[in-house]
Order: structure tokens, then sequence, then C-alpha cells
């Protein structure tokens, strides 16, 4: 299904155009097109947050275009897979990989809904001013770039338990409805402390500008990487796909997501290899061999730096 949605009424389209139904600030997705809903606040020009948590039975693309952003100033900040599953055991639905993704607010975009993938996010656009305010005091070289970049840039980082714990809370909140939108507004601003902490963790490298082509050729490699966990990246291949050279192509890839890439290849290859274990139950044989390790004890030594157990005793608790 494709929507075109103009202007700030994106969630009035998506809303009329899969005949969701609306009860106060929930809108409701219909039984016959998947399950949950989405609901948000807004707090003027300062922030606005949107809470998705839902899945579709078929596959959504929203091209939106909303001219009125072009003379803001904002930062999008998507905190995806941070809910816990809101569907049955026995149902064969994916989940969101959970990460955090920080960009300037585009003027227009194409949002992608694949179909049987559980969405438990929440969206913070927020003002630069606004953020200046919580965070302008922070003497660290990425958390004053997010802050001052003029240019389009993007950021991803993962989630911390933390974040894990505040996501639960607003799904769970028992206030009563008169101090819902400021109980919101102030874990929204938990959610950022904690998105800044994770930044300031990132090695003190300013934001290089980055054109369009190039966060798209990015997050091809990544794609890329995600695809093929049994190989490992050629990085002189990854730069020639990317049409970069090597330098560039691994400066850019450790701006956006914090590690280089190997170093991330890895880490995802461990969070595979721990979700192999725990929800496929396959023995530590079958993973590390699944996952390209001819070595059994270095699959196990990399999954401790990782994991910070051995793998055989991951697969227990």
């Amino acid at each position: 299904m494709k929507i075109s949605a103009i202007g700030p009424g994106i969630m009035a389209d998506f809303t009329k155009a899969i005949g969701a139904t609306i009860q106060g600030r929930f809108i409701h997705i219909p039984e016959s097109k998947g399950a949950g809903y989405i609901t948000g606040f807004n707090w003027g020009n300062d922030m606005r947050m949107m809470i998705r948590n839902y899945y579709l039975k078929e596959d959504v693309f929203v091209e939106w275009t909303n001219e009125s952003m072009e003379k803001q100033e904002h930062i999008a900040f998507l905190l995806s897979g941070i809910f816990p599953s809101l569907t049955k055991p026995d149902e064969q639905l994916l989940p969101e990989q959970a990460n955090v993704l920080i960009c300037r607010q585009l003027v227009s975009s194409i949002i992608t809904m694949p179909s049987n993938t559980v969405f438990g996010s929440v969206t913070i656009g927020a003002s630069r001013q606004y953020l200046q305010q919580l965070f302008g005091h922070i003497d660290h070289p990425v958390v004053a770039s997010v802050l001052e970049a003029e240019d389009n840039f993007i950021l991803e980082t993962g989630i911390s338990s933390q974040i894990i714990n505040i996501a639960s809370e607003m799904l769970h909140q028992s206030v009563p409805e008169s101090i819902e939108s400021h109980y919101y507004k102030l874990k929204c601003e938990e959610l950022l402390c904690h998105t800044f902490a994770l930044l300031m963790q990132r090695d003190a490298v300013p934001l290089s500008k980055m054109h369009m082509d190039d966060i798209k050729a990015i997050y091809a490699i990544k794609l890329r990487l995600q695809s093929h966990l049994n190989e490992a990246p050629d990085i002189a291949s990854l730069a020639k796909e990317a049409g970069m050279s090597e330098p560039k192509m691994r400066k850019l890839f450790k701006q956006t997501f914090g590690k280089g890439v190997f170093e991330y290849y890895q880490s995802m290859r461990m969070q595979e290899a721990a979700r192999l274990l725990r929800e496929k139950r396959l023995t530590v044989s079958e993973v590390g061999y699944q996952l390209g390790f001819t070595n059994l004890s270095h699959f196990s030594r990399v999954f401790e730096q990782h994991l910070g157990m051995k793998p055989k005793k991951y697969s227990a608790t």
C-alpha cells in the first residue's frame, strides 16, 4: 500500500488510508490490517513525540512532504525496538531492530513499514533551541556537532537498559489524564538524556557533512554486513560498491555508527549469535558454524568479549 501525505497531518492521511479508528489520542490499527496503536503528544515548537506499537499485515510506504519544516530547526530521534513484543510467541513476526537513529528532520521522506514486523518505537522531534537549553552546556564534540549541525547528518547507536526501562514505564503509566502531557514530556526528556549519554561514549570526532547519496551508500554497506554475517567484510569491495575511497568510507561509517566496519560487523554477528542461542535454542557449535566460525574456541572468546559470558553459559540462562 502506498500513501501520499502532504503537510504536518501525516497521521491523518495514514489513519484514513488503512481504515484505523481514533479514540482520544490513540489511533488503533484495525484487525484486518494488523494490531496495535499509535499515539503521541505535541508541545508546541519545542518538542513532539509519537509512540508506535503495532504491526501490519501488508507493506506500507508513506511518501511524505512537509514544506513547512523547511524553515524549522528540528532534530529527529527515532528510538526503535524498545518495547516488549505485543504478539503471541507462536506468531511469525519479525522484531524491529533495536537502535537509536538521530538526524535532521527532513522536508520530505519515504517511510517504509514492512509487513509482519513489530514496530515498538518512540520518535521525538525537538527544536535545536530547546535541545540547546537542555544539553548546550555539555562539552563534547559529538554532542556539539548534533546541536550545531547545519547540513544533513545521521547517527545511529545501540540502546541501553535505561532506555528500555523508561519505554516500559511509558507504556504502563497510570497518572491521571489531566497530567499525562506533562508526564510524557518528562519521559521524553529522560530518553533524550540517555541518548546523549550514549553519544558521549563515542570517540570525540566532529561530524563531517554527508550528502544524501553518502547516507544511502553507508546504509547499503550496513545492509550488506547484516545480510552476510558469515563472511568477513572486504573493505576494498565495500568502498568500491559505495563509490567512495576507503578512507572516506571508513570515516563516514564510523561517524554514523560509532564503530569501525569490522567492529560493527563483529558486534552484529554476536547479537545474532545471542538471538540464535536464546530464541532458536541452537547448540553452540551450530551457531558458531552458521556464523562462519571454523574455530569454536575463537567463537567462544569473541562471544564472551561482547556478551560478558561464554556462549554455553549464555544458552543455559
